[in-house]
């Protein structure tokens, strides 16, 4: 691969990994200028639940963890990541919005962005030969809307089970109370809706830069709060099925089979790239990037007998192309299908 390139890797929806296996911990570096313009991470979408993140780590960079363990693709051994293991490895956390005087929330996840890029630039990524631009959960829907302008610094609508469309009203939330509309990509907000452009079958055909983009058919986050969310199920219904996928009835699957292929029309419907890759494993799975054991180990997820790992290394050295999909549940016996606490935190 000749001249300067940056691809960027896509996990459509992505948040803290519980690492089971190999890893390496790095502490927590406080960049001056990204600590005057704030700090954040995820999606709140309205000042209630941005208030309820203030005092915490999702909210500010005082709260976080001082050390963050570093696995799958940001792993730095040979043996864990053996394509991607050299050059500079960071990790961020931001939320895009505009301050507000009334309730001393400072939303700045933006400019938090640009800071750390500008301090990345020059300790080193500005003679950068590559660069991979990732996220997992929320973070790998901002590596879609980041790809391009990212790219620029370096010098080279599913209903849910109720029949409504809960997130999308979320994402209109996030725009109204971020002001996300001038941070999101022109080519999409001069066509559409500003909060459309937070899916990424409607963003991703105008990307210029190479993605790759990689998910589960039945990503556990989407099903937990696209498909059926609490406010489409108050009787709670789908609250078993949701902590294990092989505890759903079997109308329930034939619901999450419907959901595979909508995702599938979505993907298809962007259309042919050959820069494009993509990994669509059918695993009930989220975030399988960052986590050593579905990244790549001796029994993570394959297809085409290729683990993640080596579909994207492949992909992006050029050694050959991936573009694979998979047959529906129950078929792959690769997975590695997530189980819940019954209690475990979503997006409500």
């Amino acid at each position: 691969m000749s001249g300067r390139l940056l691809k960027c890797l896509h996990i459509l929806v992505f948040m803290l990994i519980v690492l089971r296996t190999e890893s390496f911990y790095v502490n927590i570096t406080y960049v001056r200028s990204a600590v005057a313009k704030g700090a954040g991470g995820g999606w709140c979408n309205n000042v209630t639940t941005c208030l309820a993140r203030k005092n915490n780590r999702l909210g500010s960079s005082k709260y976080m963890v001082k050390q963050l363990a570093f696995s799958g693709i940001l792993n730095n051994k040979a043996n864990f990541n053996p394509d991607f293991i050299t050059g500079i490895e960071s990790k961020l956390d931001t939320v895009m919005a505009h301050p507000s005087l009334v309730t001393k929330l400072h939303y700045r996840g933006a400019r938090v962005f640009l800071a750390v890029m500008e301090d990345l630039l020059a300790k080193g990524m500005k003679n950068a030969e590559n660069a991979v631009l990732s996220g997992c959960s929320a973070g790998g829907l901002t590596a879609i809307l980041h790809c391009d302008s990212f790219k620029a610094l370096l010098p080279m609508g599913t209903k849910d089970v109720s029949g409504a469309q809960h997130i999308e009203a979320f994402f209109h939330d996030v725009v109204s109370t971020h002001g996300s509309t001038k941070n999101l990509p022109r080519s999409c907000t001069s066509r559409m809706k500003p909060s459309l452009c937070f899916f990424p079958q409607y963003v991703a055909r105008e990307i210029r830069t190479p993605l790759f983009i990689i998910n589960a058919a039945y990503d556990s986050w989407q099903i937990k709060n696209i498909l059926a969310p609490g406010a489409a199920d108050p009787h709670g219904t789908w609250n078993n099925c949701k902590t294990g996928i092989n505890k759903c009835s079997a109308t329930q699957l034939r619901t999450m089979q419907g959901f595979r292929l909508e995702f599938i029309r979505a993907l298809y419907g962007l259309g042919v790239s050959t820069s494009r890759g993509y990994f669509i494993n059918s695993c009930y799975a989220h975030c399988q990037t960052e986590m050593q054991e579905t990244w790549f180990s001796s029994d993570s997820p394959k297809l085409n007998n290729k683990t993640i790992a080596k579909a994207v290394g492949d992909w992006f050295y050029d050694r050959s192309p991936f573009q694979k999909g998979d047959c529906p549940y129950p078929c792959d016996r690769t997975c590695h299908n997530r189980v819940f606490d019954p209690q475990e935190h979503t997006l409500e």
